[in-house]
């Protein structure tokens, strides 16, 4: 499995990586974490495309082997990475909201900081 992420306004970081799957990948809606709260915060997540009329796809989880931590979950988007938004407000996605935020992936270590769309 490849992941590449070109550098665009969502995500300054261009990435590109090689995982060798462990599981089947699974549309996720929300995922727990722990930056500014040690017991974690859940979040909406989001892929990130380019597509200017819907930039809002679909992100997934994965179990993967990475070759530096062991077994991961690896949460993955579009071409431009993934958009996580806090619960509350509900607010649409968008680049210019400053409490939304852009990475190019995430690596978790338990998929009990997931939660998988229905």
């Amino acid at each position: 499995m490849i992941v590449e992420v070109e550098s665009n306004e969502n995500c300054e970081t261009s990435f590109f990586a090689r995982f060798k799957e462990a599981g089947p990948a699974r549309p996720v809606s929300q995922v727990r974490l722990y930056d500014k709260n040690p017991a974690g915060e859940w979040y909406w997540v989001t892929g990130w495309s380019d597509n200017d009329a819907t930039p809002a796809c679909p992100a997934y989880a994965q179990l993967v082997e990475d070759s530096g931590a062991g077994f991961t979950h690896l949460v993955y988007g579009g071409l431009y990475g993934l958009r996580f938004r806090p619960l509350t407000p509900d607010e649409p996605w968008s680049l210019t909201n400053p409490n939304q935020w852009g990475e190019a992936y995430l690596s978790l270590a338990s998929d009990r900081d997931l939660r998988y769309a229905e």
